[in-house]
């Protein structure tokens, strides 16, 4: 299955990623098939191409939550906003 999501890269603590399809099997960091766009967490500058965003999903590839709630914050597209993480359940102590 292809999935649509952030690839990291730069140096340490100078984050900065692409957005790239990829096979969900294949590494993060591992050989992409697309790049589609960029994202600068820093200066906050998201830039991707939607057309070519939209032809992989009608190929069937899934976009990844992170990907989906950028373009949605940054306003490229108007889709609802996916749940990217589920925050842990603490454990009740025993009385």
């Amino acid at each position: 299955m292809l999935k649509i999501r952030l690839q990291r890269i730069g140096k340490k603590k100078q984050a900065h990623f692409r957005v790239a399809v990829m096979e969900h099997t294949k590494k993060p960091q591992g050989q992409y098939l697309e790049l589609l766009g960029t994202y600068d967490p820093h200066a906050k500058a998201f830039k991707a191409d939607r057309e070519r965003i939209e032809y992989w999903m009608s190929k069937g590839a899934q976009i990844s939550p992170t990907v989906n709630n950028l373009m949605v914050n940054h306003k490229v597209w108007d889709r609802p906003k996916m749940e990217s993480w589920k925050p842990k359940k603490k454990k009740e102590e025993a009385k």
